[in-house]
């Protein structure tokens, strides 16, 4: 356990970002005795939504109040945590150095990235206002709510085609609004129809509401689809500029879906030192996933640290008798 109280040591671990992912690492690496500071800008990316659904456990619980509740498990092992972004991460050999928004610099033996992304939305009046309540993204967070009325799908990439498909088990009034994808394969087309899909062609130049509540969408040739709710994919967007200084390996992930971090199953990244878990290289993954996938990297940023630990005590010993 790293016991120092000098402010300039160096941290056991840096865990930024304190969503569901950041904060499971963080409570197992501080269960681990590990020294450990949470830096959190405080925007993760489900904050748009009211309620989490498919999270055992906490099943209709708001993201906020969850995470509320891990600043405070983590905490009560020791675990700082303070708001704020990182700028750039420097490698200085043993250590990386980390340097806040504030002009600050921290350093660590290891660095657990779980940041998040950012979801581009289509660039549609009436879309982003909508996001999270009535404009949606995962039917298995949210298909419940809205299971029976009529949804739309409105399509960014051919990923749409399977979400149309997936959407169908909640409703049977449901339309995929594929402007964005031109003609499709009939064959792909009849498929939907098979189960009543509605097919509109034509391209969506509007979303059509009541405050918060999606009532429909107008189309390019002025033809308003009636619709309660709708469902897309934003092109996700990592936050992990920060880390440009590092070089880290890259991978695109199928889809369609971008560049993201390149991992091994523990979240370590090409850097020795530095892992990545949760949305910032899995855009697929929900709540209960992140939380998963933190704990398992906590796990494995402490093993890689009680081995370093052993590591330097047996140098420490040879020196000492030599």
């Amino acid at each position: 356990m790293s016991t120092s109280a000098d402010p300039g040591a160096p941290w056991d671990a840096i865990v930024i970002g304190g969503g569901a992912a950041g904060l499971s690492a963080a409570l197992l690496l501080g269960r681990a005795r590990r020294r450990v500071l949470v830096v959190d800008a405080g925007s993760p990316r489900n904050r748009f939504a009211d309620h989490m659904h498919g999270v055992l456990g906490n099943e209709g619980t708001p993201p906020a109040d969850l995470l509320l509740r891990g600043r405070s498990e983590v905490a009560d092992y020791g675990v700082e945590l303070r708001d704020g972004a990182v700028e750039t991460v420097r490698d200085e050999g043993t250590r990386l150095a980390v340097t806040l928004a504030d002009g600050g610099v921290e350093l660590a033996r290891a660095l657990v990235v779980a940041t998040g992304l950012t979801d581009e939305l289509p660039d549609l009046p009436g879309l982003a206002e909508r996001w999270g309540t009535s404009v949606l993204h995962c039917p298995y967070c949210h298909g419940w709510e809205v299971r029976d009325e009529r949804i739309g799908i409105l399509a960014t990439s051919p990923m749409a085609l399977h979400q149309a498909r997936l959407v169908r088990q909640w409703s049977d009034r449901v339309t995929l609004l594929a402007g964005a994808l031109g003609p499709l394969d009939p064959g792909e087309e009849a498929r939907l129809r098979s189960r009543g899909v509605e097919v509109v062609a034509e391209p969506v130049v509007e979303v059509l509401g009541d405050g918060p509540r999606v009532t429909g969408v107008r189309t390019a040739d002025g033809r308003v689809v009636e619709l309660d709710a709708i469902f897309t994919a934003g092109a996700p967007r990592p936050h992990d500029a920060f880390l440009a200084d590092l070089r880290l390996a890259r991978a695109d992930l199928p889809f369609g879906l971008g560049s993201f971090l390149a991992v091994d199953p523990t979240g370590r990244t090409s850097h020795e030192r530095v892992w990545a878990v949760g949305n910032v290289v899995n855009p697929m993954a929900n709540v209960p996933m992140a939380i998963g996938a933190g704990a398992f990297t906590g796990g494995a940023v402490n093993g890689a640290l009680v081995e370093e630990d052993f590591d330097l005590a047996g140098a420490a010993r040879e020196g000492a008798g030599s």
